[in-house]
């Protein structure tokens, strides 16, 4: 039976604190990145496409054949609502009928978890991982660092550094 790791997040952009989540991981046969496409709370975030620019780029730096960006959220999203977990773990659960599916939450979701629809249901259904950044580098850090002209180089891969770099987006 496959273990499939469902990390989802804004990757807002993708950080060293992500890859420190991933690499707590390396027990799963499959590490799903799902940058979410409309968050549920009304969260700022940048365009999605270029979001997922940039976790092709992690994700190439990382350099691990586990790891894929998954566009199921681009797949269940209707305008001007929000993909809930629930409706992208049922989904990847029909894609994967016969995966042992973990959901993956970090430390700001753990806490908020009961406010994600159909959290029951979901402790039910699946797995629950919340693990800890292991490396203390949030998405909020470097927007700001961009945004004051700091080197990034320590916040995240060298090609998201380059290709933040190169947009010039925050």
């Amino acid at each position: 039976m496959d273990k499939i790791a469902v990390f989802g997040s804004a990757f807002n952009p993708p950080t060293l604190g992500h890859k420190s989540v991933i690499d707590s991981l390396e027990h799963f046969d499959r590490i799903l990145l799902v940058p979410s496409i409309s968050h549920a709370w009304g969260k700022e975030m940048l365009n999605y496409e270029i979001r997922c620019k940039l976790i092709d780029a992690f994700i190439g730096d990382l350099a691990s054949d586990k790891l894929q960006r998954c566009s199921v959220e681009q797949d269940l999203y209707q305008p001007g609502e929000s993909v809930t977990t629930y409706a992208v773990l049922e989904r990847l659960q029909q894609q994967f009928p016969d995966a042992d599916i973990t959901f993956v939450v970090g430390p700001d979701n753990l806490f908020n978890f009961g406010r994600f629809y159909k959290s029951k249901e979901i402790l039910q259904r699946w797995s629950v991982m919340a693990c800890p950044e292991r490396v203390q580098v949030r998405s909020t850090d470097l927007r700001r660092s961009l945004k004051e002209r700091e080197d990034i180089r320590h916040l995240t891969t060298p090609s998201v550094a380059k290709l933040l770099l190169e947009l010039d987006v925050y």
